[in-house]
Formats: structure tokens, sequence, C-alpha cells
């Protein structure tokens, strides 16, 4: 997997669908681990303590994905949340589906409409916020240069495609730059030709960031 979408850090979008005054939240949120996933549904389970059902699904980058039904019938509630993580092509998320019970059975149909639509609402919610981002597989350069040379490179970063994240002025510059995982090595041979070979950069392993 070179890139996959998920939501923005600290972001909560929420989707809701009411049949029959049966009311169905659906929150998302980023998650990087199995843990994190668990505090997030823990979250909301405490604070709908109240609901009849806190339905979780997940999906992380890795390919590990899990759902419950929390009570409802098989599969009339996380499976289809979890379709619908899959179809947005969301990864390292969490969804958790707050059922209120509004008095009348659903049927297997119902349920599986009513979880089905309220995540979907939770995802165009995101959609519409601007609340998902694109991860990308990056290599961190760490560049150590005289000021004299600070313009220059700070072009280079840019003409190779890279960005310069922040910059530290003490003796030298320091520069640390993010590439696209594979397009770092024009900038490092430009930097070598720069220095006379001598080895400015530090390169790091390749991770999954907003680029």
């Amino acid at each position: 997997m070179e890139s996959y979408r998920t939501i923005a850090e600290g972001a909560r979008p929420t989707g809701e669908f009411v049949d029959r005054k049966s009311r169905f939240i659906a929150q998302l949120a980023r998650v990087g681990s199995l843990a994190e996933a668990d505090e997030f549904i823990d979250g909301v389970r405490s604070s709908h303590h109240d609901a009849r059902h806190n339905v979780p699904a997940w999906i992380l980058s890795d390919g590990r994905e899990r759902c419950s039904d929390d009570g409802e019938p098989q599969r009339t509630a996380g499976m289809p949340t979890l379709e619908v993580l899959r179809a947005s092509g969301l990864a390292n998320v969490c969804c958790v589906v707050t059922r209120y019970f509004g008095g009348t059975l659903l049927g297997p149909g119902g349920l599986v409409r009513a979880y089905t639509a309220a995540t979907q609402e939770a995802v165009a919610a995101a959609e519409k916020a601007g609340q998902i981002v694109e991860m990308s597989m990056v290599t961190r350069v760490t560049v150590t240069i005289p000021y004299a040379a600070y313009g220059r490179v700070e072009r280079m970063v840019a003409d190779h495609g890279g960005k310069v994240r922040d910059t530290i002025f003490s003796e030298d510059v320091q520069m640390n730059c993010a590439f696209l995982t594979g397009t770092e090595a024009p900038f490092l041979h430009a930097m070598s030709e720069l220095a006379a070979g001598e080895d400015l950069c530090v390169v790091g392993e390749p991770t999954f960031q907003e680029f």
C-alpha cells in the first residue's frame, strides 16, 4: 500500500439516521492500532452508556479489521458498518454506531439499512468538512548546511518535489524535509554534487504521513 485515506487527526465526523423512532448515530475517528480503536470504542460507550447498542467496526492500514454486532442480530450491524468503511477506501479508521431503541423492531433488513445509512452519513459529513486526508509513504531527509547555502537548498527541495517541514537555525542550518518515498534519490544526488561528495543528508525510514 503506497497510500490510503483516513480521518484527519482529532476530527470526529458524525452521521445520524432515524427509523421508526430508533436513532442510529455513527461516529468516526482515526486510529493507528487496536489499542487506539479500543480506547475510542470505550469512550463512545461511556458517553452513550444509556443506549441499547454501541456497534464498532474498524480497519487498519495493515489490513486488519474487525466488527461486532454488540447484541444486534448476527450480521445486521457490525458487518454493514464495516462494509461502508471498506467501500469508502478508508483505513486506520474506527466507526461506532450508537443505537437508541425507538420501541419498534426493525427486522434484519431494516437494521442493515439503518446501520449502513448512519455510517454513510458520517463518511459524507467527513468528506463535506474536508476531514478526510490522504496518507502517503514519505521518506524524511534531514539536511545540515551552512547559512550561505540555505536559499539554494530550499529551492532544490521544492524543485525535486519535496517539502521543508521545519528548519532549525544554530551554528549551521538543519532542514527537515519530506519526499514521497522513491522520489528522494534525485535530490540526494543533487546535494552530493553541491557538496562535492560530502554527505550532508541523513535519510530516515519511510513512514505513512500526510504529504
